[in-house]
């Protein structure tokens, strides 16, 4: 089936889009939904690493600028674009209902839009999950945390380690299903290049979530 695949830039996104690839569906384009020009949503991973990225695995990628007040209506019309384009299906990393919206919204959107949601990781145990993610050779580094997590948490790299660590906190899910932390993807097995962050900042915004400023990187062709 031919497919598009939502690319948030985390580890959830990318797993998902090599699944889906295994599972012989043909990934026409990634696309992101951005907070503005330079950030991408939730993540907040920046304009430039999120082409790198898409040039690594070689991939399209189309960026659209949203607000949360009119984000299903620039999702929806970024879809039937896609489904023009002919695009049959939409690939996404979502292991439960999306956060913020009603439940089954990926679907409705989907059924409106006339494309078949491809989830992958769907309702899977996510330690699992994890464990699964693994064994990819995917690399991830954390460049988000929720309120509950403290800031020491960001820049760390998503290995058995962390794992352990992760587990050890009451009530915080390994895979982040929670929110209680996002992912920047900076290398994989596919990858022809990878990232690698020079310089980083770790900041506590004003919402009292944590936040890796990413200051300075290189792109390494492999």
């Amino acid at each position: 089936m031919k497919v598009v695949a939502s690319w948030s830039g985390g580890k959830d996104s990318c797993y998902a889009y090599f699944l889906a690839k295994e599972q012989g569906h043909q990934v026409l384009s990634l696309f992101t939904m951005m907070m503005n020009e330079d950030k991408s949503n939730f993540h907040m991973i920046p304009t430039q690493v999120i082409d790198a990225q898409a040039e690594a695995v070689g991939m399209p990628i189309i960026k659209k600028a949203t607000s949360m007040s009119n984000y299903e209506q620039n999702f929806k019309a970024l879809l039937t674009e896609f489904k023009k384009q002919g695009a049959e299906g939409l690939v996404t990393g979502d292991i439960r209902e999306v956060a913020g919206h009603e439940e089954g919204w990926l679907n409705r959107i989907c059924a409106e839009i006339g494309l078949v949601p491809v989830k992958p990781l769907w309702m899977r145990d996510t330690k699992q999950i994890y464990l699964d993610y693994l064994k990819t050779g995917l690399k991830a580094t954390v460049v988000r945390t929720n309120r509950e997590l403290s800031v020491d948490w960001l820049g760390r790299v998503l290995d058995q380690k962390f794992y352990d660590d992760i587990l050890a906190l009451s009530g915080v899910d390994p895979c982040g299903e929670g929110g209680e932390y996002h992912t920047l993807i900076t290398d994989g097995p596919s990858f022809t290049q990878k990232i690698v962050i020079e310089a980083s900042e770790k900041k506590r915004l004003q919402s009292g979530f944590g936040y890796l400023e990413i200051k300075k990187y290189k792109i390494i062709k492999k």
